[in-house]
């Protein structure tokens, strides 16, 4: 019987990931579930606020514009698409494969309206970019106190 040296961390590491998966799984996917061929890789993204808007920052590289859906629906935004596999040529074969390819999803919860008809999207080196104006309700206000 072998000797196995016991590292405490390993198993906090393992429990880490299981939480982050569960987490994950239940509030960023929102209600819809997906087959796993639809979400067979995942994007970064970028989600800041300020003020007047909100700001998400998505780095799909190696995706044609049309190639990339957003939506929004009940406060949910949702961005999905398909990454092409490069054809291979005749004659080529591939020593490694590292990049992922196929479909891909993300929603996210907002948790402030925003102004539907205002949102603008662009898409740039790799990089999309989705601009969703607050509503007027959502901005903070500054109260005036009156001095008696």
């Amino acid at each position: 019987m072998a000797i196995v040296r016991w590292d405490p961390f390993r198993d906090m590491q393992s429990l880490q990931r299981s939480i982050n998966r569960a987490f994950d799984d239940t509030f960023f996917r929102g209600e819809e579930t997906l087959p796993a061929a639809a979400a067979s890789w995942m994007f970064p993204v970028d989600i800041r606020e300020n003020p007047d808007k909100v700001i998400v920052r998505a780095e799909i590289p190696g995706v044609e514009g049309p190639d990339i859906k957003v939506n929004l629906h009940n406060g949910q935004l949702t961005i999905q698409g398909e990454r092409r596999q490069e054809k291979e040529e005749k004659g080529d074969q591939f020593i490694r494969v590292e990049r992922s390819y196929g479909s891909f999803y993300r929603a996210f919860n907002l948790g402030v309206p925003v102004q539907a008809d205002q949102i603008k999207a662009s898409y740039k080196d790799g990089v999309l970019e989705v601009v969703l104006p607050k509503e007027e309700k959502a901005k903070p206000r500054e109260i005036q106190i009156e001095v008696l």
